[in-house]
């Protein structure tokens, strides 16, 4: 039987658009924070999962977790460094939880961190549109172009409107203004959304992500060893699935299958229904190729499809305040001017 495991600490640098600090300090910096809110020391460590997505791409540091945890002064701790693009930060975290709960590890200390400022903006668009599939990159597909392509192929099979997209931003940065370590705190109207600067038709400005550097880090380790149980989350499972890499091979590029997939190991190693889910402060998170998704839905926890259209549905029913019984995760989009 594998052994129970809980997250009792977890650290943040602020994310900002440039951080001089070397990746490594970067890391470390979370590292520290982390185990200082689980009340632990360094020696209490017994293994490192460091990710990074794109340091050898932009020309930074190779070798993180033997540099981090030199750094950390826990030399002779099992560690590993996991790429894996955009779910570079989860699949570290998928390890952590692995290594404890198989008795690998007593405690293992994860942490993702990346320094996008280290390149300018088209070498690392560059960077991110590798993640495409070849022949697609080489027919000069991107990340933004296909994510333009997709909203407006959702926009107008479900008769959406426009200020759907537009009110997702609008709430990200409202919930950002209270992030202290938010890149962007400043509030934004959703006419001020709808009349940003074009990226990819139709998603404008502030529907997509900046270029950010940050780290962020928890503490893994077994439940029956964790003193404030109150403070620590305790881990009920964790999944994860791949889809087809090719977007043109899949059947229908608004049905996230690997979503589905997911959600359904996830529940099924949980023990639990979609329907069991009632806590306001639970989420439905599935990880899509690497792209995070989380639902806000009334009724059951969402797996698959329906994740994708919480949001035009809340928002045209003229309800988007009401609280539902799956709550969306308080995103708050990285901010600071642009």
């Amino acid at each position: 039987m594998m052994t129970e495991v809980a997250l009792p600490g977890v650290g943040m640098t602020r994310f900002t658009s440039a951080d001089d600090r070397p990746l490594v300090d970067l890391a470390a910096t979370a590292c520290w924070r982390c185990l200082d809110d689980a009340g632990l020391d360094r020696a209490d460590v017994t293994s490192l999962h460091a990710g990074t997505a794109l340091a050898e791409a932009l020309g930074q540091q190779s070798g993180l977790a033997n540099a981090l945890a030199g750094a950390l002064r826990i030399e002779g701790v099992a560690a590993d460094r996991v790429e894996n693009t955009s779910a570079t930060g989860a699949t570290a975290v998928h390890r952590g939880i692995e290594a404890v709960a198989s008795g690998a590890s007593e405690v293992a200390l994860v942490v993702g961190a990346d320094r996008m400022s280290a390149a300018d903006t088209s070498a690392v668009t560059d960077a991110i549109s590798r993640l495409t599939h070849s022949r697609e990159y080489a027919q000069g597909l991107t990340l933004p172009s296909f994510a333009g392509l997709a909203a407006g192929a959702y926009l107008d099979r479900y008769d959406a409107p426009r200020e759907a997209l537009a009110a997702v931003a609008a709430k990200n940065h409202r919930n950002a203004v209270a992030n202290e370590v938010a890149q962007f705190r400043r509030e934004v109207s959703v006419d001020e959304a709808l009349d940003s600067p074009v990226v990819a038709e139709p998603l404008r400005l502030y529907d997509c992500c900046p270029m950010s550097d940050g780290a962020a880090a928890i503490v893994v380790t077994r439940t029956d060893s964790v003193a404030d149980t109150d403070h620590a989350v305790r881990v009920a499972a964790h999944a994860s699935a791949t889809g087809t890499h090719p977007v043109a091979e899949r059947p229908d590029p608004l049905a996230i299958d690997s979503v589905r997939v997911a959600g359904e190991r996830l529940f099924d190693a949980a023990g639990v229904a979609p329907g069991d889910v009632r806590s306001p402060n639970s989420l439905a998170l599935a990880d899509f190729d690497g792209v995070g998704l989380i639902a806000q839905v009334d009724g059951e926890a969402a797996v698959g499809d329906r994740v994708a259209f919480a949001g035009a549905f809340r928002l045209r029913n003229g309800d988007e305040e009401r609280q539902p019984r799956l709550r969306v995760v308080e995103h708050g989009e990285n901010e600071d001017e642009r």
